[in-house]
Formats: structure tokens, C-alpha cells, sequence
């Protein structure tokens, strides 16, 4: 057995004594000096270093995929966190008139916006490191005193103020400041944020605005087309927009040397109409003007060029301002669409002058024979009479005309027979849209010939039972103006991109509808309505020979499914000036309650005729003989 020394005394301790505890409790070392541990001890040391092995081996796992497989994906993740693609949006195209006066156009502009409650403790901050710096209601003074020397009294110096005093998060000063402004408040004010925004400017107010629309905003701040040319050109005028990417510090700013893949916008096109701006100004007014005084429910016109059928006004009552807001103009009830295209109406005697051409054509008749003419005439089972009563009447078929006979039309219609007249409404452009690039085009209604029942071709040649728009009542004119010749309205002219590129927009051929010689008989036939006599003298203009039609169709009576006895359309179409034409001029006016019925719609040409004459200093028509409208 081996002696067991104390430590400290170096006797021999007896056996079954224990040994000692080392001075603070700690281990005693063996005779080698070692520590003596015991099997636990072991373990936990085993664990430790097993532990300490196992975290060095996934740190050098993670550190190998950090440096080969992860590392391009944490860049990336780091990349894109201060990566900014940014829009840079295309300038909307504009609209311009035939002289390139604009009537649409986009101003870029400024919101200005700033964050109170933050300027507020960054000043608070700022002044409590430097004594110096001014106080938050300091800088709201001068950034109020900025505004009113910048932008005058556009704004509202308490509204301002009211704003930068405020506790919100967020707030727009003032909207749609002009460019350069904006950039001389925020560069004296850089705590002020500058929004781009476009603006739509229509200078002409509600010029044209049935034509070309409206626009509003997508939620990203975009214009959009809403009707009229803005919608139909809307990816024209839209254009392309741009894009660049650059990196983003933590506070916001860019970090200089970063900006790549720069993608330059591409503006919009320019879209040129044939409208001729000052003409329809005048003729908008006038319109307006007839509504008014003959108390009808609608009123619309359509100013062709006699040659070209390009359009040089198409105007409606009750028009809106589309720089006022949509939103607005529809609660005071003014009317969005464009009728002159959109809404078919009967219209009467004015359509007679396609029986006129049809009988002419066919050598059917000539202006000068002689018809007995009775006040009423029997066809296809109804009896139709003429607007007043009368005994048998030598009419010539110019009188016929000039009177406005329904019994002498229906006489020579008889003659022109069922298909051949059905072949001229179609000619004529009839039951058909005119292709003009404007939305919600109606194409009318024509019954087809195989419908034909009843009093269907008693009523036809009159301008009953069918229906048409203003702008395809003016194409009938101008197919006559235009020596026979039918070529479809357009009114837009061409697209101009933004690099000045020019493309002119389809045009379709002219189709010949009767012969030169027809139409310049009918032409002068129809001179016959205002003169003395004919039933639109009010349309007459002292020097200029004019030739043009009256109409005065009965409009249905909803509680009898019947024509109304008290409500009609009342048109009229004509051609300035007859001899040599240069303009067709077609007007509705819908149900007038004042005036004389046939003649309120005659005035209303000669104004606008004797209006473009000035304005365009139209020579004078060669003295011409009155047409015979009776045999003696």
C-alpha cells in the first residue's frame, strides 16, 4: 500500500482518510504533476473539442461557398438592394390642325412635395449642433417668401405655410408648376421634392373636343386616351418610353459612375388632322347659335373640302372642355361623344338629290321636261302627299326638285326603278361606314332591297326610312362636288414622329359614282332650292351661286309607333359655290320648336358660307340664268 502524504505537513495520512482538497478547491496534482481528471471531466473536454471542430468545419463549408457557389448570388442580392431601374417616360405626342396650329399638346411640369414632420427634427437637429443654422419656422418663412417670389399669386401663402407647419408624414405644396420654377425653389430648397407629371394642354378650350377626345391618367401617372383622336391614336401618340439603371446609396443619393443601360424615350408622334381650327371655331359658335334660337334637342354640321373629303370642321352642340376635366363637364351635363359620326337620323328631302342624279344618269329625264304633278300619289299600297296642298302643277324636274315634290320624286324614282335606285344608295355610301378614324362611326341603316315590303320604296326616295349621319349626309354632297367622283371623309392627315419622319395616312381611292357631266347637271338643277321659289332661299349668298337641298323628315312618335306630326329633323346640305365647288356644308338640327320648319336650317349655311368666303376671299360665281322651276 502506498503512504499517503498531507500536502502542506507532509505526514502520512492514515488510510481511509481522504485526501485533502487542494487550497480553493481545485484538483491535486499527481506526484508527475499532472492533474489527475476524472472520466466525466474527459467527456466534457471530448464534447468541447468535437464542438469546436464541428463550428471550424461549417465556418470553412460556409466560407468555401461564399467564395465559390454563393458569392455571385449574394452579390447579386446585394446588387439589386441598391439598384434602381428607372422610367424615363416619353413626352405625349401632340394634335395639330391642318396649318399645324395645335390643338393638343403635353407640358411637362413639376409637384412639389416635402416631408413636414421630418424637415422639422432634421432643422431641430442641425440647430442644436450649430447655433447658426436657422430654425424650422425660419425655414418656413423664406421657403413661403420663395414660392410667392417664384410663382406669384398662384399660390396661397397661408395654404403653404398651413402645409409646412403641419405634423404629416407627406404633403404636396403645389402641383403642376412649370419646369423651370420647380427647379428654382428646389435648388434653393432641396429638402423639396420635384414630381415630374404631364399635363394635356387643349389652348383652344373646347375647340374640336368631340373630335379629339380627352385624356386621363393610369394609376402610374400616365396619359391615356379616352375618346375621340386621343383614343383611336393613343399608341402613336403614346410613343415609347425609356429606361436607365444606377446604383442607390443608403441615403438615398446616387453613387456617381454607376449609371448604365440608358434607354432613350421615344416621344410621341404628332398626329395632324384636316380640321382647319379657325373654321371650326366659327362653326362650333354657330351651331351652338342655331340650337339655341330654334330650340331644337341637337344640332351637328360637317364641313368637307368638295374635292378632297378631307373635313375642315365637324362640329355639335353641347360640347365640353377637356381641359376643365372629364368629371366635371359630365355633371353639367355636356355631351362627351361625337354625334355627327355616332348618331343616324333621317333626313329627308336632302336625299333627294340621289333620285335627281339616279334619273339623270340613266337619261331618265332632263332639268327642263315637264311633269303634271299632283298633290298626292298613290305607290306600293300608300298614298303620299306633298308639305302643302295642291291641283295637278307643271313642275319641271328642276322644280320638282326646287319645290321639294315628294309626288314628283316618288314620279321619277318609279321611273328609275327598285334595283337601280337600291344600287345607288349603296354608291352613294349609304347603310356603310365612311372609315374616318374616329370610334363608334354609325354606318346607318339601309333596308335591304329583298326587305323591301309595303311602302319601303315610297318612302326611300324622300329620305324616310332610312337613316344616316350628318357626316355621311355631307358625303352624298361631295360625291356631287366633286364631279361624280365619292371619296370617303378623312380627317386625319398624316403622323409626324419626333425625328420629323412624316407618314401620310391612308387614303382610299375614289369611286365614281356618275358621270362628270351628271354631276355637274345636277349641280346645277339643284341651284334651283335658294333661289326665289326653291324652298331654302335663306340659304343664298348675293354674288355666289349655290347649290344645295332642304329636308324636313318626320320624326317617330313613340305612343303610336307612327311619324310625329310635330317633330322633325331638319337638315339641310349645300355646295359653295355651285360653279366651281370648294366647300359642301351639311347641318341637323333635331326637333326645332321655333322657326319656320324646312327654312331653320338654311341660315345657318349662309353664314357659314358667307363666312368662308370672306375668309378665304372665294371670287365671285359667273352671272348665271334662275333655274325654271315651272312651265308657264
Amino acid at each position: 500500500m502506498t503512504d499517503r502524504r498531507h500536502p502542506g505537513t507532509g505526514r502520512r495520512v492514515p488510510p481511509g482518510v481522504a485526501r485533502p482538497a487542494a487550497p480553493g478547491g481545485g484538483r491535486l496534482p499527481n506526484r508527475s504533476g499532472r492533474i489527475r481528471t476524472t472520466a466525466s471531466t474527459d467527456r466534457r473536454f471530448t464534447l468541447m473539442r468535437t464542438a469546436l471542430v464541428l463550428i471550424l468545419v461549417v465556418a470553412l463549408v460556409k466560407l468555401l461557398w461564399v467564395q465559390t457557389v454563393g458569392g455571385t448570388e449574394l452579390a447579386a442580392r446585394a446588387e439589386s438592394q441598391r439598384q434602381v431601374q428607372e422610367v424615363l417616360p416619353a413626352t405625349r405626342g401632340s394634335i395639330i390642325d391642318v396649318a399645324g396650329e395645335p390643338i393638343a399638346f403635353t407640358r411637362e411640369a413639376r409637384d412639389l412635395s416635402i416631408q413636414p414632420h421630418v424637415e422639422a427634427e432634421n432643422a431641430k437637429a442641425r440647430r442644436e449642433l450649430d447655433s447658426t443654422k436657422p430654425t424650422w419656422d425660419e425655414l418656413v418663412e423664406d421657403i413661403v417668401d420663395e414660392f410667392e417670389t417664384v410663382l406669384g399669386d398662384s399660390v396661397d401663402r397661408e395654404e403653404i405655410e398651413a402645409k409646412l407647419t403641419s405634423d404629416a408624414g407627406f404633403t404636396y405644396l403645389v402641383r403642376n408648376v412649370d419646369v423651370t420654377q420647380a427647379n428654382a425653389i428646389t435648388k434653393k430648397f432641396p429638402m423639396i421634392g420635384a414630381e415630374r407629371v404631364d399635363i394635356r394642354e387643349y389652348p383652344g378650350g373646347a375647340l374640336a373636343a368631340n373630335v379629339v377626345g380627352a385624356t386621363t391618367k393610369s394609376d402610374e401617372g400616365k396619359l391615356i386616351g379616352l375618346q375621340g383622336i386621343e383614343a383611336f391614336f393613343n399608341d402613336a401618340l403614346d410613343g415609347e418610353d425609356g429606361k436607365q439603371t444606377f446604383d442607390r446609396a443608403q441615403d438615398n443619393t446616387v453613387i456617381p459612375g454607376t449609371l448604365r443601360n440608358v434607354t432613350e424615350p421615344r416621344d410621341g408622334d404628332t398626329v395632324r388632322l384636316t380640321l382647319d381650327a379657325d373654321l371650326q371655331w366659327y362653326v362650333q359658335k354657330a351651331i351652338q347659335s342655331a340650337k339655341d334660337s330654334s330650340g331644337a334637342e341637337n344640332a351637328s354640321a360637317v364641313v368637307l373640302d368638295a374635292k378632297t373629303g378631307e373635313v375642315r370642321a365637324m362640329a355639335n352642340d353641347n360640347t365640353f372642355n377637356p381641359a376643365v376635366g372629364i368629371g366635371k363637364e359630365l355633371e353639367r351635363g355636356a355631351d362627351l361623344g361625337n354625334p355627327a359620326v355616332t348618331t343616324p337620323f333621317e333626313p329627308g328631302s336632302v336625299q333627294k338629290i340621289i333620285t335627281a342624279a339616279a334619273a339623270i344618269e340613266a337619261g331618265l329625264t332632263d332639268p327642263e321636261e315637264v311633269h303634271s304633278v299632283d298633290g298626292s300619289i298613290s305607290m306600293e299600297g300608300v298614298t303620299v302627299s306633298d308639305a302643302w296642298q295642291h291641283g295637278p302643277e307643271a313642275y319641271t324636274t328642276a322644280g320638282i326638285f326646287g319645290k321639294s315634290s315628294n309626288v314628283g320624286t316618288l314620279m321619277l324614282a318609279q321611273r328609275v326603278g327598285k334595283s337601280a335606285f337600291s344600287e345607288y344608295l349603296d354608291k352613294f355610301g349609304l347603310g356603310q361606314r365612311t372609315g374616318i378614324a374616329l370610334a363608334g362611326e354609325s354606318e346607318g341603316l339601309v333596308p335591304d332591297l329583298q326587305n323591301w315590303q309595303g311602302g319601303t320604296f315610297a318612302n326611300l326616295p324622300i329620305g324616310q326610312g332610312l337613316s344616316m349621319t350628318t357626316l355621311q349626309m355631307a358625303g352624298i354632297y361631295q360625291t356631287i362636288a366633286n364631279d361624280g367622283v365619292r371619296v370617303p371623309p378623312r380627317i386625319v392627315a398624316e403622323t409626324v414622329g419626333p425625328d420629323g419622319q412624316s407618314t401620310k395616312v391612308e387614303r382610299p381611292e375614289g369611286e365614281r359614282v356618275v358621270s362628270e357631266q351628271t354631276a355637274r347637271t345636277v349641280r346645277d338643277m339643284f341651284r334651283g332650292v335658294t333661289q326665289s321659289g326653291g324652298t331654302g332661299p335663306q340659304a343664298a349668298v348675293a354674288g355666289y351661286q349655290i347649290s344645295g337641298k332642304t329636308g324636313t323628315a318626320q320624326q317617330i312618335d313613340p305612343g303610336c309607333s307612327c311619324y310625329s306630326n310635330s317633330r322633325y329633323w331638319i337638315t339641310f346640305s349645300g355646295i359653295l359655290p355651285a360653279d366651281d365647288p370648294r366647300y359642301v356644308i351639311a347641318i341637323m338640327l333635331d326637333a326645332p320648336s321655333r322657326g319656320v320648319l324646312g327654312a331653320s336650317a338654311a341660315p345657318l349655311f349662309h353664314d357659314i358660307a358667307s363666312w368662308l368666303i370672306n375668309r378665304d376671299n372665294i371670287p365671285p360665281s359667273a352671272p348665271a340664268e334662275d333655274v325654271v322651276l315651272q312651265a308657264r
